[in-house]
């Protein structure tokens, strides 16, 4: 049975900061492992998003202080948003300020009209994934640069000139890095090659599969399986709204049928029972670890009601935090 399970926030819906340190926290207290958000700066919705967008980064910053156990990081961020080289700054930062506790999610950004409305360029999909796969290259290698020697990347979207690579990230050789999506071939190749993680979301049993499928056949391509590099974990985003009734369940799936931009899903509306029953699917296809996306952060009592029926049917155990050793 999975007994990795973290909480997959989305602030841009309408929350504060506040409403984000809170729900971490009461996460962290409940046993959870990962506290992990979305890096988006618009409402997929009609919504505006009242109050507004939080910046990913600058928000996990802040929680990584008044935190002391639960890991954090961002499913996903996108390779639009930022250079590079300021990025792998940032996440080295905040991982230094949490104690090594930071996951990089990250993708090649897909909704335009946050860019739109933000100013933000929105190249083709496949200069997207250009970019995406440079910044990995940057990323990756600023954070194993040795101390004292120069880093330098001549590429077509990036150009990095003896780079002195620092900070360096307390989690060696840096965070875990997250890539998922649903892409049937460059997003299993970029996973294959750079990433810790591989991340389905939010699909049926049967579409997971064939993700997994896809990125295991690419870890064979590309010779990961005989590298010496840790087996890539295959994870799994679940949609949930959990009721001690069946009326709750119902209620807490309201927002789910509202019209958006995401694509379909396949969320588990209803008990306890039932999302252990879903986890344990994809254990058997698997994942070793979930990421639970919980719609209504306001909705404590949400997040209290899995922490208190459904982990300790999973055996989760939270993780300790790093060292970096």
């Amino acid at each position: 049975m999975i007994t990795r399970v973290c909480v997959f926030t989305e602030p841009h819906r309408g929350a504060t900061y506040d409403d984000q340190l809170r729900f971490a926290r009461l996460a962290e207290d409940g046993g959870f492992e990962g506290f992990f958000r979305a890096d988006h700066y618009q409402a997929m919705a009609d919504d505006h998003g009242d109050p507004g967008p939080t910046d990913a980064w600058l928000t996990l910053a802040a929680l990584a202080r008044e935190t002391h156990r639960i890991r954090l990081g961002t499913l996903v961020t996108s390779a639009t948003f930022r250079l590079p080289g300021p990025l792998a700054v940032m996440v080295a930062q905040v991982d230094q300020m949490s104690g090594g506790r930071v996951e990089l999610g990250i993708g090649a950004g897909w909704y335009e009209r946050e860019h739109l409305s933000y100013g933000i360029p929105y190249p083709s999909i496949g200069q997207r994934f250009d970019r995406l796969e440079e910044q990995l290259e940057v990323i990756a290698g600023l954070w194993s640069t040795p101390v004292g020697e120069r880093f330098s990347h001549y590429g077509d979207h990036y150009r990095l000139v003896d780079s002195p690579a620092l900070p360096k990230p307390m989690q060696a050789p840096g965070p875990p890095i997250i890539v998922g999506g649903r892409g049937v071939k460059r997003t299993p190749e970029l996973a294959a090659r750079f990433a810790d993680e591989f991340n389905a979301p939010f699909k049926t049993i049967a579409a997971t599969t064939e993700m997994y499928e896809r990125v295991t056949e690419a870890c064979d391509r590309f010779g990961r399986t005989d590298s010496g590099r840790a087996p890539l974990v295959r994870s799994a985003g679940i949609v949930v709204a959990i009721g001690r009734t069946d009326a709750e369940a119902r209620r807490r799936a309201v927002p789910l049928h509202v019209p958006s931009a995401l694509p379909p899903e396949d969320p588990v509306v209803g008990s306890p029972a039932q999302l252990v029953e879903r986890i344990g699917e994809f254990a058997a296809i698997g994942a070793t670890r979930v990421h639970l996306r919980m719609v209504d952060m306001a909705d404590l009592d949400h997040l209290e009601l899995i922490a208190s029926e459904v982990l300790p049917q999973l055996g989760a155990v939270p993780s300790a935090v790093s060292t970096g050793a």
